[in-house]
Formats: structure tokens, sequence, C-alpha cells
């Protein structure tokens, strides 16, 4: 892990006059840095040091400039050519580095009361208030007007998936997956599409001298969340054989690739138009399609296989936001992903995978950690995190910090993902509570064949043979805990009490919602 000490850091300017007139850049050993995060940084100058007073304001900006410094080094990879732009965001720099009324010792277990305070003062904060506003159609068109300029309002009829015939007029000799930025950064992406490329002409349409290729959307999206079984019910689903899925399991199109992120720590790459995410379907269309040989009509041969994307980041990941849309709404994003899709399909179907967020966030922790884990680091960085967030509580609206980008590329854990009722309440704002399944990982891990049914009777997925649902019921676990992670053992007890009180206002609403929900979908079986 990366120290203070690694690196020497100097803001890139010329005059004094120059600082009040342009955007600051961040550089370490004279290259440019490129951080996931917005900071704002109050842009005055110190007219003089002078005394004890001025010593000390001296002391603290040095030193908060070192916290944030260390922050930014030890938990975001650098190296990106553009640099850090350092803009405002709805998050104070002087809320970052602060750690607000309740400061301890991050270092120290002893600091167990300290903690228990913080962790007070932000459930009672904890409020869940008025909705959000929906935007209308045409503010989601004027912000990506290309998305919806080649996706129809209208799919295919007697297809259950969302498909349609889009006219071909690249040359026919060329490669049509040449510029796809997919292929361009995967190696796995680049095999799929020699493969698609070979039979890509054998799949054309041709009506009227005119040549036409079937693309799809997905008819249902696993949606969340990370380290709560989603690639274990998505491996389960491949088996089913009116099922597809993206030629991989987690394209993130919606959430990162359609903003040009492909690494966090790489900062901002080309934008992946939508027709590239559109590619990744294509293998699953050519069996809804069949062979237009012998069925020279166009009419799909499989109108019942339906294809689904498994990216875990769709539920939550709307830290691009503030890059790319303007900050109107008092520091909460004017759009979510869910607005995108609900405009493209209004019926589309959503799974999401839950567990206790207390594992959740420990699982994320093993997983995704570098180096030198330990429980004694987790419950550190659960305790930084958990500070991170009560200062940001200080000044902003729950959801303000729920969706905060700063705050949630500065916390060394992801908090904000366990959150659960946040996200699902801003869901149902634009889709039906029928759209979405809410399932456990506790009850899948207790007891798969009931799970799977629920997830095929959700889809609308006919019976199956005996031979293929046990394959699918049966197989063991996918994505399991790493050996290595195993034997670190689990959380520390107070760790475990510390995430419990803060998470327990937010399960207990969810708890409440979903059995509202339930009880509602009860009586209106009854009626039927």
């Amino acid at each position: 892990m990366m120290t203070q000490m690694d690196y020497k850091y100097s803001l890139l300017g010329s005059t004094v006059n120059d600082y009040h007139k342009r955007p600051l850049l961040l550089q370490v050993d004279n290259t440019p840095m490129n951080v996931f995060a917005v900071l704002e940084v109050k842009r005055e100058l110190p007219k003089r040091w002078n005394n004890v007073g001025c010593k000390i304001r001296l002391y603290g900006f040095l030193f908060g400039l070192a916290v944030t410094f260390f922050i930014m080094a030890s938990y975001i990879l650098t190296g990106d050519k553009k640099g850090l732009l350092l803009t405002p965001s709805s998050y104070h720099f002087s809320s970052l580095v602060s750690p607000g009324p309740f400061a301890f010792n991050l270092s120290s277990l002893k600091d167990y009361a300290h903690i228990k305070v913080v962790v007070k003062s932000i459930t009672s904060k904890v409020k869940f208030g008025r909705s959000r506003q929906i935007p209308d159609l045409k503010a989601l068109v004027r912000s990506d007007p290309h998305m919806f300029s080649v996706t129809p309002r209208k799919f295919l009829p007697g297809v259950k998936n969302p498909c349609w015939y889009e006219e071909f007029t690249g040359n026919i000799t060329s490669d049509p997956y040449r510029t796809n930025l997919y292929g361009r950064y995967s190696r796995r992406f680049r095999t799929v599409f020699q493969h698609l490329r070979s039979t890509f002409h054998d799949h054309l349409l041709r009506r009227s001298r005119r040549l036409y290729r079937m693309r799809c959307l997905p008819y249902f999206y696993i949606i969340g969340q990370p380290k709560c079984g989603t690639t274990d019910l998505y491996d389960r689903l491949r088996l089913h054989p009116d099922v597809r899925f993206t030629t991989f399991k987690e394209p993130h199109w919606w959430t990162r690739k359609r903003f040009g992120i492909i690494r966090l720590s790489e900062g901002f790459h080309d934008r992946y138009p939508m027709e590239d995410y559109l590619d990744l379907f294509d293998q699953a269309a050519y069996q809804i399609q069949g062979n237009l040989t012998a069925n020279t009509n166009g009419s799909p041969s499989h109108p019942n296989i339906i294809i689904g994307e498994a990216s875990a980041s769709t539920m939550w990941d709307n830290n691009a936001w503030v890059y790319f849309y303007d900050n109107t709404t008092e520091g909460e994003p004017p759009f979510l992903i869910q607005d995108f899709i609900h405009a493209l399909q209004p019926d589309a179907r959503f799974i999401v995978m839950l567990r206790d967020p207390v594992e959740r966030l420990y699982s994320d922790y093993l997983y995704f950690g570098i180096a030198n884990k330990s429980a004694e680091d987790f419950h550190e960085k659960v305790s930084e995190s958990l500070q991170l967030f009560e200062g940001c509580l200080t000044e902003y609206t729950m959801r303000s910090c729920v969706y905060n980008t700063t705050v949630n590329n500065a916390m060394p854990v992801r908090l904000q993902v366990g959150l659960y009722i946040v996200y699902l309440m801003d869901w149902l704002t634009v889709f039906s509570r029928e759209q979405i399944l809410v399932l456990r990982l506790e009850d899948h891990a207790n007891n798969r064949k009931y799970t799977m049914h629920k997830v095929f009777d959700f889809l609308s997925l006919g019976p199956l043979a005996k031979e293929i649902e046990s394959e699918i019921t049966r197989s063991p676990a996918s994505n399991t805990r790493r050996p290595a992670d195993k034997n670190l053992g689990p959380m520390l007890p107070i760790t475990k009490e510390i995430l419990r009180d803060f998470y327990t206002p937010f399960n207990q609403k969810l708890a409440k919602m979903l059995d509202e929900s339930d009880t509602t979908n009860v009586k209106s079986t009854k009626r039927v």
C-alpha cells in the first residue's frame, strides 16, 4: 500500500492571478494524477500568516491536505495522463478532510464508544422522505440523443424478447465489429467477435435489395447487488434451454462503459456507443432468429428464447453523473440509470439478489481488497467510511450522500452498496413492483429449487424436464469465497455490531416495504 512518503505532490499553476481563473490540476512526481473523485476547493488565497492563529491555520491546512492525498494514494490507483480536475461538487473539501463533530482515532479499536456515537448520529439523520423528481422523456433524449436514435419504440410482434430488424448499410466485405470498443479492450471479446464475424453475413435478412440485421435488448436484467449471489444465479439460468445472456456476465454498459469508464483508476476513455452494447446480444439474437436459409421470411424460429444481462452495478452505480449532468438538483443526480432503461424498455423485468448487508460488506472487502487484508484492517476501513458518511450528513440529505460521487470514492469500503432500500425505492419510481423480483441469498442457499422456481415463474418460462431442472438446482454454488480469504476468519465482533446498528434503519424500512408489497400481491391473486 502506498504511503504519503511515496509521492511528492505539487499544484500545476503558473501565477497567483491564474489561481482564480483556471481549474487546478494535481500532479504526482511530474506525472499528472487522475483520481475518480471530485473535490470542491474554496478559491481564496491566504493574505498573510501571522502569530499563533495563522500558524494553526497553516498546520491545519497542511494536515488536511496530507490526509486527503493519503486517501487518494492509498485507495485509488493512479496513472492517467489527463490529470485530476478539481471542480465543484456537492460535497465540500472541508467535509472530506474534517471527520465531522465526532472525530476519533481510526487506528485504535479502543474508540469503540466514539464509533457508536458516530453511528447513532447517522441513524438519527436517516429519513425516507419525498420521492425523487422523475425526469421527462424530452430531457432524457436531450442528454443522450444517440441512444434513442438507434433504438425503436416498438419491437417485433410475436417475439417474447425485445428485438427488431435494423437496416445494415455497411460494406458487405468489411468487419462489422472492427470499431467495437469491447473488442478493443478485451481479449475475450475479440475471440467472441471472431466467431460472430465468420457467420455475420449468414444472418443478414435480404428484403427489396436491402440488408437487415436482427438487434435485441435484454428481456430481463440481474441488476444487483455485488457479492450477493448474482454470479450463481447467472450460472444456473444459463443452463435453461430458453435463456441466453450477453457474451459475458457483466458488460457494465449502463453504469460505466457508456460514459467511457473502463477502470476507475484510468480516468475516462472513449464512450462506448449503444451499437457496441447491442453487439453483445448478437449471438443470442442469431439463436432467436434461427436459420434464414430454411426460414426465408425472416420470422424468428425461436420466439420464446429470452436474453438476460447481469451487470451487478446496474442497481446502484450512478457515480458518473456528476461529470456529465448539471448539478441542479441539490446534490442529487438529475437522471438515474433506470430512467433511461424505462424510456427504452418500459416492460423490462429485473431481478435483485440481496443478502445481509453486514456480511456483504465484509465479502466485498475480501474479494476486492488487494493486500494486507485482515479483520483489524477491515474494522479501520469501516470506521473511516462511517466517519466520512456522517460528515456528509451534517450538510446534506441522506439521499444526496448515498449518490455523492466524492464520498463514495473516498470511502475505503463500499458502505453505500448495502443501502438497498434507497436504490429500490428509486427504481420503483419508474417501474412497478411486479417488474422487480427481490431474492435473498440466504433463502437461495437454503433452498435453490424454491428460488429458481420463483425466477422461472417471474420470467414466464415453461416447465422443464426433470433432468434439466435437477442440473440447474443441484450444481455447486458459483463464485464462493477464496480459500486464502477464508483463512482470514470472520470480522471482529465489534465491527459486526457497529455495522448492524448502521444498517438497521435501512433494513427495517426494506422489510416493511417488501412485506407490504407481498401482502398486496397475495390480495391481488385472491381477487383474480
